[in-house]
């Protein structure tokens, strides 16, 4: 079984040198400014100019209007936009026609119920992203991005008319377990494979690309 492996909240050569080099599927480019892993245009443009044809540059946004859309795609060459935030599916079906990209639609999970919501978006969407949903009370969460898991087994034997991946609180640690649990046919990381909010770690990269090889 091959799992395909996104890495997201690139910032930095060295990191995205070590999921190029590890074989990483998908690189995640973080334009929502809150977020410790946000990237300017400039640079965001640059790092883009350096990953090699056949892996796909993801650009994550949070709710965000078109002229800021149309801005980051006149200077980065994306190959996906990933929606992070409350976006409605005729809001995903508007910016997949406008923008003529792909589009990943990020559904924050905690319970069956949330799982269920994933259905609205699967006329609208390109691929289904299923992430933690944060705690209520929690401090400082973000939309993603938080080091935090849900119950994988909310998504064991479900079927989507479209591809989808797993995020939250993965690493090379417990990325076995989730796949075998969830079923998942790729998976997103971004904490799991930092020092800290926004400093990756190469090895943590290689690391996490290598356990997800193996699979």
């Amino acid at each position: 079984m091959t799992i395909d492996v996104k890495i997201c909240g690139i910032n930095s050569r060295p990191a995205l040198a070590a999921a190029v080099d590890g074989g990483a599927a998908f690189v995640g480019l973080i334009f929502y400014p809150p977020s410790p892993r946000y990237v300017e245009i400039e640079r965001a443009a640059a790092l883009a100019a350096a990953v090699p044809d056949g892996i796909k540059k993801v650009g994550l946004l949070v709710d965000a209007e078109d002229a800021m859309i149309a801005g980051i795609l006149a200077r980065v060459p994306l190959d996906m936009l990933q929606l992070h935030g409350g976006e409605t599916p005729a809001r995903v079906a508007e910016i997949r026609s406008r923008f003529n990209r792909p589009v990943m639609k990020a559904v924050r999970i905690a319970a069956a119920d949330d799982v269920a919501r994933a259905e609205a978006y699967c006329g609208a969407a390109d691929r289904l992203l299923f992430d933690a949903k944060p705690p209520k009370g929690m401090t400082g969460a973000l939309p993603g991005g938080n080091a935090i898991s849900f119950d994988w087994r909310l998504l064991a034997g479900r079927r989507w008319p479209l591809p989808w991946m797993l995020s939250g609180g993965l690493s090379a640690g417990n990325v076995a377990e989730a796949v075998a649990v969830s079923g998942t046919p790729a998976v997103d990381v971004s904490s799991g494979v930092e020092d800290r909010p926004g400093v990756k770690n190469p090895d943590k990269i290689r690391a996490f690309l290598k356990a997800a090889r193996v699979l």
